[in-house]
């Protein structure tokens, strides 16, 4: 054997627990792990052309894996101004009317909270005060809901309740007269069609220079939560200037409305891409969100909302998972609500009568969120072999210990006290893959990684944690974006570990993610990451 490249560090985490002695030597032959050992072992190894590179204090780890984002539809909900930071409705203001001054034909922003709305409920004449004459969207934080000014409803013909085939809404006051708050993707696709295109090389530009963020955050791959045409050909686009700097694996939607065609058509896409990016799983909605009373559970919120399914009539979901799952297709369904989280789980577990067990044992299906959910669906999950996929810093960012946020206040107490159950799932033995759900939260992985054991943001200890009981172990919080991230995509036995013969992927830190301070873990310094054993990033510490 002799290797391409030989790794060292004084810290390595394999990750699959087959080692007594320390690892500090990893070696890499054709994109693959060729041998691991100690620094001893490693001089052995190196050959005349072997590249040895020496990360001296550093840890090794597997390649951090984001188990939710959206890269690509992402770059239509990051147009405009970041409104992320916004702490009031004066700062939602300020920021949109400099904005508004830009030559752009339309106001646009994203990142909206509702919570810097205090009182003021979601109105268009919060965007008409700011906007002059141009048409304006908005996008609020969760990707599920959108507010328009008049001009952008008369551009768009809204002038009342509109019907759709899936559970959105154009909401209206008493009156019948749009407020012009818009939920879920059919509603916005109103206004947004008619929105000026932005330039498949502009699209191209934004998309390589986030990919390399990723990278330089530590990411060697995704779990992309959206797929399409375009999503292909900016992917193919980029691949033919060279190679992506993590891998991607893609899940385009199933939505209310389609039928056994769509269907068989979504089923030929699975196994399409290219290098380093394919089609894989298929992405499906039982409910909405919570912040925006779109939300399925089994008692309505504080205003009576949040009590529909996101499929009209769910049994049209249940048949769509009975067809993927019948060949072999893995599903990941997005499911917030107690109700919905139930329903996924009824549909999954039905299959066991439906699909060949050999089928059904090597297709791994996903619930994506599980914002709030009783004890006994966390029970439920035992056995089952169903994934659970999470965000911690949807509970860190978006919601408070004393429950005087959105998401809590429109639940209430009890059902705000079951607040992401991530540590109760893994206590179950569920598999559970962790990511960001970029742009709807950051995607740097550190600060992720460090509020799932702190239960608050990172680099805040001021604040108090929420539901801290709910906290992951270091240990924990790392395999969620390594050894479960590969159980959660099926890929076990070819990556999320550093072992032989798996994936040449790894992650290198300043600092051990197992024996740093979660704050000070967060704060800290991602060295360089490897993919197929090329260097993707190397962080310049001469500089």
């Amino acid at each position: 054997m002799i290797p391409d490249l030989i790794v060292l560090a004084d810290t390595v985490h394999t990750m699959d627990g087959g080692h007594s002695d320390p690892i500090q030597a990893v070696a890499v032959r054709a994109g693959v792990v060729a041998a691991v050992g100690s620094r001893l072992e490693a001089q052995d190894w190196a050959q005349d052309g072997t590249r040895v590179v020496d990360l001296g204090s550093a840890t090794l780890t597997p390649g951090l894996v984001d188990c939710h984002m959206h890269p690509v539809f992402g770059l239509d909900l990051t147009i405009g101004v970041d409104l992320s930071g916004a702490a009031g409705l004066e700062d939602v203001r300020t920021l949109l009317a400099s904005e508004s001054r830009n030559d752009d034909a339309w106001l646009r922003g994203w990142g909206l909270n509702p919570n810097a709305f205090g009182e003021v409920p979601l109105h268009r004449s919060v965007l008409d005060d700011v906007s002059g004459d141009k048409p304006a969207l908005i996008r609020l934080f969760d990707g599920h809901s959108a507010l328009a000014n008049s001009r952008a409803l008369e551009a768009a013909g809204i002038h009342g309740p509109c019907g759709f085939e899936q559970a959105a809404e154009v909401v209206c006051d008493g009156d019948g007269v749009p407020t012009g708050l818009l939920l879920e993707a059919a509603a916005m696709e109103l206004v947004q069609r008619h929105i000026p295109q932005e330039p498949f090389s502009e699209r191209k530009a934004r998309l390589a220079d986030l990919l390399r963020d990723f990278a330089r955050s530590g990411l060697t791959g995704g779990h992309v939560m959206d797929h399409s045409e375009e999503s292909s050909a900016l992917f193919q686009a980029l691949e033919a200037d060279g190679e992506l700097p993590l891998r991607l694996r893609s899940a385009p939607w199933c939505m209310p409305g389609s039928d056994e065609t769509e269907w068989k058509r979504l089923a030929r896409t699975m196994g399409t891409g290219g290098r380093r990016w394919s089609v894989e799983t298929i992405k499906l909605f039982v409910d909405g969100t919570v912040d925006n009373g779109t939300a399925w559970l089994y008692e309505p919120d504080t205003l009576g909302q949040s009590t529909a399914p996101f499929w009209p009539r769910p049994e049209e979901y249940a048949a769509a998972v009975r067809y993927f799952a019948a060949r072999g297709i893995p599903t990941a369904t997005h499911a917030i609500g107690d109700a919905g989280v139930e329903y996924v789980l009824d549909a999954l577990e039905s299959l066991r009568g439906d699909v060949p067990a050999d089928i059904l044992r090597g297709t791994v299906h996903r619930i994506e969120h599980l914002e709030t959910v009783p004890d006994g669906l966390v029970e439920r999950f035992k056995g089952t072999g169903i994934v659970a996929s999470m965000q911690p810093t949807h509970c860190t960012h978006y919601s408070l210990a004393d429950q005087s946020d959105n998401w809590s206040t429109r639940l209430g107490k009890e059902r705000a006290d079951r607040a992401w159950r991530c540590r109760d799932l893994r206590e179950a033995g569920v598999t559970l893959g962790i990511g960001s759900d970029w742009p709807i939260a950051p995607f740097e992985p550190l600060p992720i990684i460090a509020d799932a054991q702190l239960r608050r943001r990172s680099g805040h200890p001021g604040e108090e944690p929420i539901a801290p009981a709910q906290a992951l172990t270091a240990l924990q919080a790392l395999e969620g974006y390594t050894s479960h991230a590969a159980k959660a995509a099926g890929l076990w036995e070819v990556s999320g570990s550093i072992t032989v013969g798996k994936r040449a992927d790894f992650t290198a830190f300043d600092l051990n993610p197992l024996t740093t301070d979660p704050d000070e873990f967060a704060a800290s310094a991602v060295l360089g990451t490897f993919v197929d054993g090329e260097i993707q990033f190397m962080l310049d510490r001469t500089a």
